[in-house]
C-alpha cells in the first residue's frame, strides 16, 4: 500500500480573525466650525453680533491632514473677509472677491474639555476690509497658502470707521 502525501497550505496572506467588538471601534473623526463676527463703531458700541456656520473646504481637510504627518505646513495664520456671496463649496480655495487684504491672526488657542477646539480670532480695525461683508476665510498665509474654512452671511456694512472682531472656532469630534 502507497501512502498519499498530504500538502499544508502556506497561504500568505491568511484570513483575518475579525471579532464582533472591532466594529464598535470604529469611528469618523469630524470637523465643525463656528465663526463669531463682532461689529462695533468707532466708540466700541455692538452694532451687530453672529454667529455663523462654515465648511472646511478641501484644501483645508488636507492640510489637517498634512498637519497630523508633519509641521511642513505653515499653521494657520490669517483670515480675511469679503464681498462676494457665492455659496462656500469644498473645491473653494480662496474667497470670492477679498476686501482689502488679509490680516494676521491675533491669538490662536486650544480650548474645550478635552483640547478638542482650535479657537482663532482677528480684528480688522477702521480702514481695514471697508464695505459690504457677506464671506470669510480662514488661511495659513498672507497670500496663496492653503484655506481652511469658508462661510458666508447676511451683509454686514462695515464703515471705515467701524471694527470687525472675528472669532473661528472649529471642534474636533469622533462620532
Amino acid at each position: 500500500m502507497v501512502a498519499k502525501e498530504t500538502k499544508l497550505s502556506t497561504n500568505p496572506n491568511p484570513p483575518i480573525d475579525k471579532h464582533e467588538s472591532a466594529d464598535s471601534l470604529q469611528s469618523k473623526m469630524r470637523i465643525e466650525g463656528t465663526l463669531e463676527i463682532l461689529h462695533t463703531d468707532k466708540n466700541g458700541v455692538i452694532i451687530q453680533n453672529k454667529i455663523v456656520p462654515n465648511l472646511v473646504v478641501n484644501s483645508g481637510l488636507a492640510y489637517v491632514v498634512s498637519r497630523m504627518k508633519d509641521t511642513s505646513k505653515n499653521v494657520m495664520s490669517h483670515m480675511a473677509c469679503g464681498s462676494s456671496s457665492t455659496s462656500p463649496a469644498s473645491g473653494d480655495t480662496d474667497l470670492g472677491s477679498v476686501l482689502g487684504s488679509r490680516k494676521s491672526l491675533t491669538s490662536t488657542t486650544i480650548t474645550g474639555s478635552n483640547n478638542e477646539k482650535v479657537q482663532y480670532v482677528c480684528s480688522f480695525a477702521g480702514g481695514e476690509a471697508t464695505g459690504a461683508i457677506v464671506e470669510a476665510g480662514l488661511f495659513n498665509a498672507s497670500s496663496g497658502g492653503d484655506m481652511l474654512c469658508r462661510t458666508t452671511f447676511a451683509v454686514i456694512n462695515k464703515g471705515s470707521t467701524d471694527a470687525i472682531s472675528l472669532t473661528w472656532t472649529l471642534t474636533l469630534s469622533a462620532s
